[in-house]
């Protein structure tokens, strides 16, 4: 599980089992973790996240979406 950044308490990580799916980015704080699709910006699933905490990551994700594609393409050799 490739950490790609940390901003304040939210990780974002990569799943190594994710490899088939389209790209995305899993957000991870204490117990709570969210899915987003990076292609256009949507939340995927969360569990034991606020929805406005939620929109506080998603404005980070579409903030570093590039990053975020980037990572995935270089670990997945896309």
């Amino acid at each position: 599980m490739p950490t790609v950044l940390v901003i304040g308490p939210y990780k974002f990580v990569i799943f190594s089992t994710d490899k088939g799916e389209p790209r995305h980015i899993h957000v991870v704080r204490d117990n709570a973790l969210a899915k987003f699709w990076l292609d256009d910006v949507v939340l995927a699933k969360s569990r034991n996240f606020a929805g406005h905490e939620l929109s506080v990551i998603e404005k980070l994700v579409v903030q570093h979406r590039d990053t975020f594609k980037e990572a995935w393409d270089d670990y997945f050799g896309a």
